[in-house]
């Protein structure tokens, strides 16, 4: 079996001081690629330092919508220059998050530093890693405005499968994480089957959101292979067909051969 996690933060905090073990672990389950997304310039730093230790890990760099504290037109210019870096293979995760604050000044800060990552990722030829919390329309109607060459995954997909839909006739794929596996998932587990096999993604967003039987604790990316079996039970597939399909979507969409 070839497992991969297209999205964990072995850059955060508490995973960071043992991020080379985790690895390790994740290698031993049989997950053997990892893309470790930033959040800001520290983190992005830390994703490309990880990713250069490891043969099979990769870094995505960028500002999430809730850590807009710090970005700037100069910490922008260097997330293209840590995006040189042959291991970065995506701009992420970036896009709106409305769940802590919808006021419209923050809104329209968010969709101005979403819309020029956008235009980061197309001037670079890199695909994107979007974050859409309580945002879901307003993150499509910004991908229609602004064209990614490369498209991209929105990441721990949350909206409805009429929207998976939408976005998937613009290209784009989707990742489920650990909350798939929770039984009162009813959505998520609607929209991993609306999703055809060819834009799926399996992620862990480690440390956070862990499948069953690990609710309420760290999260790891070895804990892929529980999530894959929550996908093939919902397609009603193997999961050497689920894990096969994921493998193929994630070389075609990153363009890099595992």
């Amino acid at each position: 079996m070839f497992y991969l996690d297209s999205h964990c933060h072995l850059n955060d905090k508490r995973l960071y001081p043992v991020a080379d073990q985790v690895i390790e672990k994740a290698f031993a389950a049989e997950v053997k690629a990892l893309l470790v997304i930033g959040w800001d310039l520290e983190s992005s730093r830390r994703a490309v330092e990880i990713a250069s230790r490891h043969d099979g890990v990769y870094a995505a760099v960028g500002f999430q919508p809730e850590n807009l504290d710090t970005i700037s037109d100069t910490a922008l210019k260097e997330i293209a220059d840590l995006a040189k870096n042959p291991k970065v293979i995506a701009i992420g995760e970036i896009g709106l998050d409305y769940y802590w604050q919808s006021d419209e000044a923050t809104k329209a800060k968010q969709k101005e530093w979403f819309r020029k990552q956008l235009e980061l990722a197309a001037q670079l030829d890199l695909p994107v890693s979007i974050h859409a919390r309580d945002a879901v329309q307003d993150v499509y109607d910004v991908l229609k405005e602004v064209e990614v060459p490369k498209k991209g995954v929105l990441h721990c997909y949350s909206g409805s499968a009429e929207m998976l839909n939408e976005f998937a006739k613009l290209g784009y794929y989707f990742g489920f994480d650990g909350p798939l596996t929770y039984k009162n998932a009813k959505e998520p587990k609607r929209s991993c089957l609306a999703c055809p096999l060819d834009r799926l993604l399996s992620e862990t967003d480690s440390p956070y959101l862990p499948p069953v039987p690990h609710r309420g604790e760290t999260n790891y990316p070895s804990y892929i292979p529980l999530i894959v079996a929550e996908m093939a039970k919902i397609h009603q597939e193997s999961e050497e067909t689920i894990a096969k399909a994921i493998k193929d979507n994630f070389e075609r969409l990153f363009h890099v051969k595992l």
